[in-house]
This record gives C-alpha cells, structure tokens and sequence, in this order.
C-alpha cells in the first residue's frame, strides 16, 4: 500500500524547493547566498513554518547573522513563496540554523576516536587466542552432529 502524505508534509517538502531556489536566486545578500535548505516543518493547519538552514561558514558569528538576515526578509519569502505555489493562506515563515549537520560530524568523530581507541587496546594486550578456541568449539559441535545423525539412521 502507497504512504500517504499529509497536505502539511506536501507542502513543506515544495516549500523546501522554492525557498532554496528562492535563496540562490532572488536574494541579492551576499552573506546568505551560501546558505542550504535542510529541512521545512510546516504546522497542521499550514499558519506557521519553520525553515531551517545550514550555511558553509559555521562560524558562530557568521551563522547568527545569517540567520538574523534571513528572518528580517520573511515578508520577502512569504510574497515569494505565495507568487510560487499559489497557497490560498501563506504560512508565517521563520528561519532556524540546523545544527543536525554539525552534531553528525561531532558523532561520527567520536565513533572513530572510539574505534582507534580499541584497537590500541587490542595491540597492547597482544595476540588473542580466541580464535584457536572458536575452532576447537566448531570441531566439536561437528563431531557432536556427526554422532547425532549416526544415533538416528540406526
């Protein structure tokens, strides 16, 4: 069976569109050309959005900016996004940063910093005789069938 979609998530994902397309396009900030549209969360009854962005400078200050920018020209993006998909009542527009993008980097770095860790560990303790044991358990769980099938044809 097909996954229904809301009329919300519908128009959240081609606001994400026009919004992006809006933003590399139409706007004439320099400051915010390099800005991404990550995600567009839209309420229920389509009154409110949030857009939330990603910028290539991730510097604090750069991104406070960015984002103060963007939420000063939403009366801009709204009249945009109403000329665009032609909504009878146009949603109130906010930006947010998206710190998604940020926080994966810090996880995966941890997860190596995690994985290099480990095999220190694992050469300092020196060779492990584990996998000697794994096949002494494997031949006898072998023999142990070998006898069973014996038991049962005879």
């Amino acid at each position: 069976m097909a996954k229904e979609y809301s009329r919300a998530q519908r128009v959240a994902e081609q606001m994400k569109k026009e919004v992006a397309g809006i933003i590399m396009r139409e706007m004439k900030d320099p400051r915010v050309k390099m800005a991404t549209v990550s995600d567009v969360w839209v309420s229920g009854d389509l009154k409110y959005a949030k857009i939330y962005v990603t910028f290539l400078d991730n510097d604090p200050a750069a991104v406070t900016k960015g984002i103060r920018i963007l939420n000063r020209a939403r009366g801009f993006f709204r009249t945009m996004i109403g000329q665009a998909m032609q909504l009878r009542m146009v949603p109130e527009v906010s930006f947010l940063y998206d710190k998604s993008l940020e926080e994966g980097f810090r996880m995966s770095g941890l997860i190596t910093e995690a994985v290099r860790h480990d095999a220190e560990l694992r050469e300092e303790s020196g060779p492990n005789d584990d996998s000697a044991d794994d096949d002494n358990i494997s031949q006898d769980n072998s023999s142990e069938v070998a006898e069973n099938s014996d038991a049962t044809t005879k």
